[in-house]
């Protein structure tokens, strides 16, 4: 079930989509299905939906932080359950994922000068942060200098910026995320 070796100029010979998407693909989803196809999404068309900005309450906004945060840990765990049926695989020094039985062979890592690592990709389980990766934030809390400073970096918390958006908007914090937020630490000392 080895596929042969993509050359480089044949790179764009094939259709790439989002690792997210053909694992889903894999574990039975429609691709044609309107109701899950990103690019036929219409806003017209969700419940509750938002005219702009400046109808928004602050009830509102607290809504939709409540819905994002529910939808970034509902993808984050339906990842990982699929990740427990269907293979996938990332390289380990560059940014490609390969969703099925076997990893590609295209010649994209290390090809540019920059880049120390010359040959083929070396092959590694993928985890969930890899198919969807948190971007971690500095997290302020109300205990904290208005700027953060280098010298509180240990006592200062994380979050994932969505998790750290939905919060200032008005979300409760998930209690996963407490710990890694510090939410109840001290401050730097001054």
């Amino acid at each position: 079930m080895f596929q042969g070796v993509i050359k480089h100029h044949q790179r764009f010979d094939f259709e790439r989509v989002p690792a997210v998407v053909e694992l889903c693909w894999q574990a039975g989803a429609d691709p044609h299905d309107e109701t899950v196809n990103p690019s036929s999404w219409n806003p017209e068309n969700v419940e509750g939906r938002v005219h702009g900005a400046k109808s928004l309450s602050p009830d509102d906004l607290r809504l939709i932080a409540r819905g994002t945060l529910k939808a970034w840990e509902t993808l984050r765990s339906g990842v990982q359950k699929l990740l427990m049926v269907y293979p996938a695989k990332v390289c380990k020094h560059c940014s490609e994922v390969h969703v099925g039985p076997s990893g590609h062979k295209a010649r994209l890592c290390g090809v540019f000068k920059f880049e120390s690592w010359r040959g083929t990709h070396f092959w590694k389980k993928a985890e969930v942060d890899d198919l969807v990766p948190p971007k971690v934030v500095w997290y302020r809390r109300p205990q904290d200098p208005p700027i953060l400073l280098n010298e509180g970096r240990e006592f200062y918390g994380h979050a994932p910026a969505v998790v750290d958006l939905c919060v200032k908007t008005g979300a409760i914090v998930p209690s996963k995320y407490v710990c890694m937020m510090k939410v109840q630490g001290l401050s730097a000392p001054v």
